[in-house]
């Protein structure tokens, strides 16, 4: 911890400043390349154009690589003065002294240094002269300043600059002295060193786990787009790993459109279009502290209904509910389990939102009725885009949107209107009050007709089939500004409306990235009201915050192994970003799959927090029922698996509703001071104790995964409760044995999960829906450590009442394995409410050295455990209620 001394702020001396006519002195220009920063950020310069603006030119080869015209050292922008301590940190004025070379150029800024806890700071620049846009995102209120923190706090004089380091070491974070600061009307930027080279984060985007630092532009703003360049949300985060594996986070709350560029000195510059530099910065020290932190200030995630963390089925193609039914019959028939059937547009009426066709879809309502009477749920898919075509008096949600004035506007102040899958389309303002009770409305008199259970809102970015809009856009600096970051299409309009539209909080300019979470909060708010229960809504477009509010899918995915890859870091990043219900579409959605693809990605999607499948029409149905015998046995058992496996899921899921923790994790979360684990993104866990190598490529019966140091038992044939487990995969003594790749088995009828040592998973006999199974008897895995000791809990409630934690109506049980006096080992839990009638009927102990004389449950002999010495596991069948204390001694 920090001593007494909360920070260390201190005035430094100005660096040497170069002449600025005819170019930079020499010495100045001496950068090496790998540390130059651009000084053309809106457009190539030529040598005279390069050094007409201060900067030194120095061509370089072709492709990815150092700018030619970059900054030298010491290039002045601002100078700080008046550095003054306040009630929360400190504060200064920031005078402009050199002028910008881009329009709009803002003099005097005021920097806040605000010391708002012991592990976060909050940095923010403004213009104190007149309001400028900031994101409506709620973050905590903070009265004073930290008494002891973790970092410490520099200001550079002039060129101005901060740095933020680690009081402990003296590690640096922040650096912005490496490059200058602009701050422009519509051109924001400042440049930072990096600790090291593994920076995760900053999505949404097809990448790896790591992103690479050799030259990357990241660029946000949130695009309707196959997963390539910008994507369907925006996440201004990232988690940086220092040595010896402490971490931090950088967040810039910011939603304007943006490029992150990324050097390999390592440094990252950042670029937006508007709004204020607002930072946080999170000292962790540990990777899944920084997750926390940063989850304090854009909030927890929701905690999802149980259902939904069943196995969703949905095609854009099941045209009746003849045919959707009979998918529902075809998956009972086949003894697959299933939770919620899903349809695409195939339900509306001529595509519009809140109707349903009449003819193929005439008896909807009891389609639905049917699937409540069955144990099912219903979710359909709700776009933004009101049809605006019909007569008026025809289609109440435009009729009533209209005369209560919900939608954006274009610059005549009338409805601006594009197009998407109705024809003409209007958007709703979702920063609009009044929006908010419409779409409630809205969502209210269509679930008075058709009682469904939760929303899937897509095309929220929000997407439009024309740029722009019909009367395409006006000719302003909104829609074209002195810089445009490196957007798919190359205009800030491409694939979506008018960037100067107005909205009811902002121009779309500014708001454009949020239009995806302002929806899923509408929408959300809505089916709280409607239902009564637990909200459950799926978006594809996100921001900041999104994970508070709903759940995201990666959108469509081509059937291919390249995108079964992909969907690990994609899942693994949106946890990072507090959104952990996400999920990629179940053997691709673009494309046909094949029979293997399909198979190997229900595996590894059996361990997706969100799972669904999900495919296009007129492509090759790819329902588990239409595969081989071979292949459907491959998928039941993984389905199986993840039903036995719900029970330990939801309780993840009520960690991190509760705490800020993630469910799915990369293995650098757990174990951080092993770096081989940092860029590990072919394998995920489920928390702490389970680990998933999935095979990612075509023809293989073996997969190589890296096990971190430690003992690991197989989960193969965990089938609930009857539960067995193979032998060990790593060396035993968690605390000797280096972690090492080891090379599995993996036929097509495997996917390897592996517990670890110290942890006890509760599981349930598996069933066709959520609605059976948590009825089914319990069972643990108990997975001891050499010194006999294990931990789990479980969280259980009704399943889908509204804020059951919060009102104290649950249950919370904790099963511990210790070593006891008398030699034997005892296992215990504390009980509560809503397991009545739940048996627990087997206990499946790993890492029993020795064969036990006597097994005990609440002091009683069972006669008919079972021990094998070549495993070490011991198997106890029990008959014991759920909702009661129990002990389980053995010696």
């Amino acid at each position: 911890m920090a001593g007494p001394r909360a920070v260390a702020l201190l005035a430094l001396l100005a660096l040497p400043v170069p002449a600025a006519a005819g170019g930079p002195a020499a010495a100045a220009c001496d950068v090496p390349p790998d540390g130059r920063f651009d000084c053309g950020p809106e457009r190539l310069l030529a040598r005279e154009g390069c050094e007409a603006r201060g900067c030194c030119y120095a061509p370089a080869g072709p492709g990815p690589g150092p700018p030619w015209c970059f900054f030298p050292r010491g290039y002045r922008s601002y100078r700080a003065e008046n550095l003054t301590v306040t009630a929360g940190g400190y504060t200064a004025r920031l005078r402009r002294v050199v002028a910008s070379f881009l329009p709009g150029d803002v003099g005097s800024l005021r920097l806040d240094v605000g010391l708002e806890t012991p592990t976060r700071l909050r940095i923010t620049l403004r213009d104190p002269a007149r309001p400028r846009y900031e994101v409506p995102l709620a973050t905590p209120r903070v009265g004073g300043r930290a008494a002891t923190t973790l970092y410490g706090v520099q200001v550079n004089q002039d060129p101005f600059g901060l740095v933020v380091y680690r009081q402990r070491g003296g590690q640096v974070l922040v650096n912005t002295t490496v490059a200058p600061l602009f701050f422009t009307d519509q051109f924001l930027q400042i440049s930072t060193c990096l600790p090291s080279h593994f920076i995760s984060g900053l999505g949404e985007h097809l990448t790896p786990l790591v992103l690479d630092t050799a030259w990357t532009r990241v660029t946000l703003w949130n695009r309707d787009m196959a997963p390539t360049v910008n994507l369907y949300g925006s996440h201004p985060f990232y988690l940086g790993m220092e040595d010896g594996g402490l971490a931090h986070g950088v967040f810039l709350l910011n939603s304007n459109a943006m490029d992150v560029l990324l050097q390999p000195s390592p440094a990252l510059t950042w670029r937006t279009t508007g709004g204020i530099l607002d930072f946080y910065v999170f000292l962790g020290p540990d990777p899944k502290s920084v997750v926390r932190q940063y989850l304090d200030v854009v909030g927890f995630p929701f905690m999802p209904p149980y259902w939904g963390l069943g196995f969703h089925l949905c095609r854009w193609g099941y045209s009746s509910t003849d045919i959707t039914r009979q998918v529902v019959d075809n998956m009972t028939a086949a003894r697959f389990p299933l939770d919620v059937q899903w349809n695409d547009m195939d339900y509306m009426d001529a595509k519009r939102d809140f109707t349903f066709n009449k003819k193929s879809f005439k008896d909807y309502p009891e389609m639905v009725r049917d699937f409540h009477r069955r144990g099912l749920r219903y979710i359909m898919i709700v776009d933004p885009g009101i049809s605006s075509s019909g007569p008026p008096g025809t289609y109440k949600p435009y009729d009533e949107g209209l005369k209560r004035g919900v939608f954006i506007q274009n610059a005549t102040g009338q409805p601006l209107i594009g197009k998407v899958w109705p024809g003409p389309t209007a958007f709703p303002d979702f920063t609009n009050p009044e929006t908010h009770e419409w779409w409630h409305d809205m969502v209210k008199d269509f679930h008075n007709q058709v009682p469904f259970d939760g929303m899937w809102i897509d095309m929220n970015e929000p997407s439009n089939f024309v740029e722009g809009s019909q009367d395409g856009c006006p000719n302003n600096s909104l829609e074209q500004p002195p810089y445009v970051p490196g957007v798919f299409g190359g205009r800030l309009q491409a694939g979506t409306i008018c960037a100067s539209s107005q909205q009811y909080l902002s121009s779309h300019y500014n708001l454009h990235s949020l239009y995806g979470l302002t929806e899923a909060i509408a929408s959300h708010d809505a089916l709280l009201r409607v239902r009564g229960k637990r909200p459950f809504v799926i978006s594809r477009s996100t921001f900041a915050g999104h994970g508070h509010y709903a759940g995201h899918w990666t959108g469509d995915v081509s059937s291919n192994w390249e995108q079964l890859y992909y969907s690990i870091p994609e899942v693994l990043l949106f946890n990072l970003f507090g959104v952990p219900l996400v999920g990629a579409d179940i053997c691709g959605f673009v494309g046909n799959t094949s029979e293997e693809l399909c198979v190997r990605w229900t595996q590894l999607g059996a361990f997706y927090p969100f799972m669904r499948n999900h495919n296009d029409h007129g492509t090759r149905p790819q329902e588990p029922y239409t595969f081989s015998p071979a292949a459907q046995a491959a998928m039941r058992n993984a389905l199986r698996l993840r039903y036995s496996l719900l029970p330990f899921l939801y309780t993840l899921f009520h960690r991190a509703h509760s705490a800020g923790e993630t469910v799915a994790r990369p293995l650098f979360l757990e174990f951080p001071k092993d770096p081989n684990t940092w860029a590990v993104d072919r394998q995920l866990m489920w928390g702490g104790a389970l680990l998933i190598t999935p095979v990612l490529e075509p023809g293989k019966t073996k997969v190589s995964g890296y096990f971190p140091a430690g003992t690991w038992y197989s989960l193969a044939g965990v089938c609930a409760p009857c539960c067995t487990a193979g032998s060990q995969v790593a060396a035993r003594g968690a605390c000797a044995s280096p972690g090492q790749w080891i090379l599995l088995p993996a036929p097509l009828d495997t996917i390897n999960v592996h517990v670890r040592v110290g942890h006890i998973l509760p599981l349930q006999e598996p069933a066709f829906s959520t609605t059976e199974s948590r009825k089914k008897g319990m069972a643990l895995v108990v997975a001891l450590t050499l010194d006999g000791f294990a931990r789990g809990d479980l969280f259980w409630d009704d399943g889908e009442s509204w804020q059951t934690f919060e009102r104290g109506d649950y249950t919370e049980i904790l099963f511990l394995a210790t070593h006891v006096s008398d030699g034997g080992w005892r296992g215990a839990s504390r009980h509560g409410a809503h397991l009545d009638g739940v048996l627990l009927e087997a206990v499946t102990v790993l890492g029993v050295t020795s064969p036990p004389r006597q097994v005990l449950a609440n002091g009683v002999l069972v006669s008919d455990f079972s021990y094998r010495s070549d495993t070490q596991v011991l198997k106890v069948p029990v008959s014991l209620p759920m909702w009661e204390q129990f002990v389980i001694t053995w010696f």
